[in-house]
């Protein structure tokens, strides 16, 4: 499937007279269909295609609002920002043919698993595409959905329809992320022959260009679809429906640009309005979009952990442990599969997962924002709608001036003294986190000014202030626990130097820790930008406040409005990884090998920034999700469901449920590390039996071997806990139906999800934040190590640090993120499976 049979060619030669050659990988070259359609077209053509293409977007947004033409210039020029990316980082030589050959393997490794990895997620997208089909075709209606003109068929085949988009277009952004990573280690590698600045500067600017394009497609996406049925439905054209005027027929134009958009909120927006709108209805036709996402996310997120991990535990347990060989050593027959898992775990899953998160808030926000404006009767609410759309327009701007802030130096060379490339990134952040503090101001006070309350744009720039804080505090919180300069590391790396079992207590003990200064920014946090917005001003027409839930979905705008800088971080750490492989495994001098090393630690830290940074993005509207599910509930049993009483046995035991499914599901996905990295470990430990010279460079590694016994068994082992999400939730929702039924209580297999789904939400985040941690600290522990500290490479305490980072390992890059995915997961299928459980 990854390679052919000419891994193993003798006619390659002795390998002691080609230490530095590696076998060609490559079964065919792979590019998905959209893309190959795309350059099958004439170049004349496509332009052409192209320019009528922005010549429609520009009109139709030039007839909805100027804040679209705006959003949409912004987006177009952020495009062409990373075409110029793209070109600068493509520049770049990629160093000598063994430094190419070796990024080859990798390349074709990772685009030949992401064939087979997708080819199998479309297949279940599909079944689960039709078992959706049924369940809605079949489902009650409610009297505000019969109203609306959007009948059992419509929904049906909509939500299926959207269904299917999001998961397409979540596999476009991995694909996207994969597609930079790969081309831009070797080039990265490259760059450190010459000086650390560069090499930094090239892995930033690799990354920039995926984030800009995950960022972007989500903004120009939604944007398009808004003003495109704003135009469609003749919205304040003259005769027809006005948006200051009919409720109702803004909520339909909401629900359908939401059913289109790419949005996972679906659980975000369920806020009852008092009139007979399609509003009620809007759950139950976002889902499908969220879902699609979130399905595709949670698989590659699984199937690339459990790959990448097993491969580097298994080539880190016998290369570094029992045969004492550097990392990546080119020895080692599990390093390609080790190298291939970075791409596809941390930047395909990545990137899909990150696309969705980055579009539900923007859309939550756009729909809060409209809804409270209605309740307000604001004359115009377009501001409030829009505003989401503008603030990540910014977050482009400012995060490409901050990509740029990054440059390299012209008298900085190998021998130069390096430089802290985490300070070099924190300078980049800090400008960034500047003009976001502005820009954000600028934006609350263009678009959230209304006269009914003249400060209350003031209010919320306080929420955006908040959130931009808690972005910092979280990035400052998750690098003091996880970077080798601050003392929880080097008090973990010293707890090596009494052995294997000190290392994993105090690894576990900076996890456990490491939870509480999170959850009590969080908590501030929520509280905080509740009260800014319920203060605000702003009131319905009975004289309450109304500003609360938007004032959070503000401050979670807030938190995000540096999205595209910390994605960039984030995809820096495993093109860093991948550049230090690659210079290991072609054998370069010590010194390239020391700035990549710096390079990897570093990355490990962004990464792990990263990863808390989105699980405190979800933490912060964690109650929004709970309420919309609620809502719904309340929608279809028409009555009233406010509160869910814990102190009901059933429910209580729904809340057990939803705590222990957290427990299980990280059980099966380290589990299932575990039970590949021992088939990696059997099969590295009977190479190097069976073929002795290879210690010696006298025999090559069968590399291929490694590759194929990870991509099977991951995409193997990610079906068990993939199902253990998706159908957790109905089995329970359904059986305690059943009982209340029988026991007279109507809503009790509702209340019991709902328990579920609050305990989940409230355990996943602290589990995530345990796994992303611990994870992380371990690993840079063990950097630290080798630096030299401790007795360095090879010592004792390195040993006992190279165990505690592959116990780390599918913590911190499988289990963790998995779980912020899973999250989401439950949150959509709930809303799905709603009139089931009643």
């Amino acid at each position: 499937m990854l390679m052919d049979g000419d891994l193993e060619d003798g006619n390659l030669g002795p390998y002691q007279d080609r230490p530095r050659t590696f076998p060609n990988m490559r079964s065919k070259a792979y590019t998905p269909l959209i893309f190959r359609i795309l350059l099958g077209i004439n170049f004349r053509v496509l332009s052409l295609l192209l320019f009528l293409g922005f010549g429609v977007v520009f009109f139709i947004g030039a007839k909805t609002s100027p804040i679209i033409v705006f959003v949409f210039s912004v987006c177009i020029v952020s495009f062409l920002f990373s075409v110029y990316l793209t070109k600068w980082v493509l520049s770049k030589d990629e160093g000598p043919p063994e430094m190419v050959q070796i990024s080859e393997a990798i390349r074709d490794g990772a685009e030949g698993f992401f064939r087979t990895q997708y080819g199998t997620i479309s297949k279940m997208a599909f079944l689960l595409a039709f078992v959706i089909l049924c369940i809605y075709l079949f489902r009650s209606t409610t009297p505000q959905q019969e109203a609306s003109g959007i009948g059992r068929y419509t929904s049906a085949y909509i939500t299926v329809a959207s269904f299917l988009l999001g998961a397409l277009c979540s596999g476009i952004a991995g694909y996207v992320g994969m597609w930079v990573s790969v081309r831009a280690n070797v080039r990265v590698s490259s760059a450190a022959r010459r000086s650390a600045r560069e090499a930094l500067q090239v892995a930033v600017r690799a990354g920039g260009f995926s984030a800009i394009i995950v960022v972007g497609m989500a903004v120009i996406g939604i944007a398009i679809l808004y003003s495109t049925l704003y135009v469609w439905l003749g919205v304040d054209s003259s005769g027809s429906m006005k948006v200051t005027d009919c409720r109702c027929q803004l909520s339909l134009l909401l629900d359908i640009v939401l059913v289109l958009s790419h949005s996972y909120s679906v659980m975000w927006v369920a806020i009852p309005i008092p009139v007979t709108t399609t509003s009620d209805h809007v759950p139950l036709l976002l889902v499908g979009y969220g879902f699609g996402a979130s399905f595709v996310a949670l698989f590659a997120q699984l199937g690339g952990g459990i790959y990448t991990k097993a491969a580097d535990v298994g080539a880190d347990l016998v290369g570094k442990v029992e045969q004492g060989i550097p990392e990546d050593d080119p020895r080692n027959p599990a390093v390609i599969a080790d190298l291939v898992g970075d791409n596809v775990g941390d930047c395909a899953a990545r990137g899909a997962d990150l696309f969705e998160s980055i579009a539900a808030e923007i859309i939550s926000a756009m729909i809060l924002g409209g809804t409270m404006a209605q309740r307000c009767k604001i004359e115009d609410p377009s501001g409030f709608i829009l505003f989401p759309l503008v603030v990540h327009s910014f977050d482009l701007v400012i995060s490409s001036v901050g990509i740029l802030s990054i440059r390299s130096t012209r008298d900085s060379g190998v021998k130069a003294p390096i430089e802290d490339p985490m300070a070099i990134l924190q300078k980049g952040y800090s400008v960034t986190i500047v003009l976001a503090v502005l820009t954000f101001g600028l934006s609350t006070r263009w678009l959230l000014y209304t006269e009914q309350a003249p400060s209350a744009w003031f209010n919320f720039a306080l929420c955006g202030l908040v959130g931009i804080i808690t972005a910092y505090i979280f990035v400052w919180i998750t690098k003091y626990y996880t970077d080798y300069k601050h003392e929880p590391v080097r008090t973990l790396a010293l707890s090596s130097s009494t052995g294997h079992g000190t290392n994993i207590i105090a690894g576990v003990s900076l996890g456990l820790e490491s939870t509480a200064l999170p959850v009590l920014v969080i908590s501030v946090s929520i509280i905080s930008a509740f009260w800014l917005g319920q203060t605000s001003g702003l009131v319905d027409e009975a004289g309450n406040p109304t500003g609360g839930l938007f004032g959070t979905a503000v401050a979670t705008m807030g938190m995000l409005s540096t999205a595209a800088y910390v994605l960039t971080m984030d995809m820096f750490g495993p093109i860093a990884d991948n550049a230090g492989g690659i210079v290991e495994m072609s054998q370069q001098p010590e010194s390239v090998r020391e700035i990549t090393d710096i390079l990897d630690a570093v990355g490990n830290t962004t990464k792990a920034t990263t990863k808390g940074f989105a699980i405190g993005s979800a933490a912060l509207a964690s109650f929004l999700l709970f309420s919309a599910y609620m809502d719904e509930v309340s929608t279809f049993a028409r009555e009233p469901f406010k509160q869910v009483d814990i102190a009901i046995p059933e429910v209580f035991i729904g809340g057990l449920l939803g705590s222990m499914l957290i427990f299980l599901f990280s059980a099966w996905a380290c589990s299932a590390v575990g039970r590949t990295a021992q088939e990696v470990v059997n099969e590295v430990r009977r190479q190097f039996i069976e073929r002795p010279g290879i210690m010696d460079y006298k025999e090559k590694p069968d590399y291929g071997r490694c590759v194929a016994i990870v991509a099977s068994a991951s995409l193997r082992e990610m079906i068990k806990p993939g199902a253990l999400a998706i159908v957790s939730p109905i089995v329970v929702g359904f059986l305690f139906r059943i009982l209340g039924y029988y026991t007279g209580h109507p809503l009790l297999g509702a209340k019991v999800v709902a328990a579920m789904l609050m305990f989940a939400t409230v355990s996943g985040i602290l589990m995530a934040l345990f796994f992303n941690t611990a994870g992380g600290a371990w690993d840079n522990a063990k950097k630290y190590i080798e630096t030299g500290a401790l007795g360095g490479k090879g010592s004792d305490s390195h040993k006992a640090a190279v165990t505690g980072d592959t116990v780390g390992d599918p913590f911190k890059d499988t289990a963790g993120p998995s779980l912020h995915v899973l999250i989401k997961m439950l949150a959509t299928i709930t809303l799905v499976m709603a009139p089931v459980f009643l």
